[in-house]
């Protein structure tokens, strides 16, 4: 690691990596992320329709079925009418009966039970045509969705390709800087939307799995693990814990590209095993502005960050990361 009142040797012209390839990976990191979540909202849509259009089945399949009952309850009527000799005429009945009043009451009831039946079944007539009209409509709507998710899971899975063809170039190029011990000047990216009255302290990357954690052992040290790992993928933007100054930008050693931020209050933070960086030695930094691009370079199995929080800006001082970034308000 060179001396810290020293810069870090640049590389001749031709060794830098070229701009556009990181600068192409961060876009491409921002459109896959629009992509996922289109696509996810586009998911959660077709979801709920297809919900909706199930429900709409289900109650036009109760209509039916109490269309059914309707029309079973009218066959019953009419057997009980044949059955009874329901098939005489009016007057005949009214010649042979009884009580020729009681008749004719019941009579004008049956009519009007007749009225109230076909009255029912008209509505349940038109309730059935209005469920099938609005289920047409649900498995419409479903296809069109579902037709449209697929476009959108193609449109992700192609710029996840890119990105992945522009994350291996970027590496390639960060390991020939390792290789000539010689760090690259810094690639300018846009930088994200900082505000004033934002958080004091941030998380060094914003989508991450944890790994490696402080302290623990493992073959690939040389005594126990000095800092936390942070699982992303290549090109993915870290960003400073908190203001500062970038006392050094080094490559070559067991860290691969590095770079070191001083803050107020004796803290230290150190970034590893970058693919790229995208500030310079002695730079002032604010919270939460890129100062790099996660990468696979030095001794390391994958890409990750390798973050560690420093009493000095030397290996062998660091304190526990999780711990020191959670008693500064990060959740973490």
């Amino acid at each position: 690691m060179p001396g810290l009142d020293q810069p870090a040797p640049l590389a001749a012209e031709h060794d830098q990596p070229s701009a556009p390839v990181a600068v192409e990976v961060a876009r491409l990191f921002a459109d896959a992320a629009e992509a996922t979540a289109n696509y996810e909202r586009s998911r959660r849509a077709v979801d709920a329709q297809r919900v909706t259009a199930e429900d709409l089945q289900a109650r036009l399949a109760e209509q039916r079925a109490e269309l059914g009952a309707i029309h079973d309850s009218i066959g019953d009527v009419a057997r009980e009418q044949y059955r009874t000799g329901g098939s005489l005429a009016h007057t005949a009945r009214l010649l042979l009966a009884d009580n020729p009043d009681a008749l004719l009451r019941g009579y004008r009831l049956a009519t009007q039970a007749e009225r109230a039946v076909n009255r029912l079944l008209e509505r349940a007539r038109r309730a059935e045509r209005k469920l099938g009209r609005a289920e047409e409509k649900a498995q419409a709507a479903w296809r069109s969705l579902a037709t449209r998710n697929a476009e959108l899971a193609a449109i992700k899975q192609g710029i996840e390709a890119k990105l992945e063809t522009a994350q291996w170039q970027l590496q390639s190029e960060a390991d020939r800087s390792v290789a000539a011990g010689a760090c690259a000047g810094a690639v300018r990216l846009d930088q994200p939307e900082l505000h004033d009255g934002g958080p004091d302290w941030v998380t060094p990357v914003e989508d991450y799995s944890l790994s490696a954690g402080f302290d623990s052992v493992g073959e690939r040290w040389a005594r126990r693990h000095t800092g936390q790992d942070f699982a992303v993928g290549i090109g993915a933007p870290v960003r400073a814990i908190g203001a500062g100054r970038v006392v050094s930008v080094s490559c070559g050693g067991g860290f691969g590209i590095e770079i070191v931020v001083e803050h107020p209050g004796g803290y230290y933070s150190q970034y590893a095993h970058l693919a790229g960086v995208t500030v310079d030695q002695g730079e002032q930094v604010r919270t939460g502005q890129w100062i790099g691009q996660a990468g696979t370079t030095g001794n390391s199995t994958g890409p990750h960050l390798h973050f560690e929080v420093r009493l000095t800006p030397y290996l062998g001082s660091g304190v526990d990361p999780m711990a020191w970034l959670r008693e500064h308000g990060v959740p973490v």
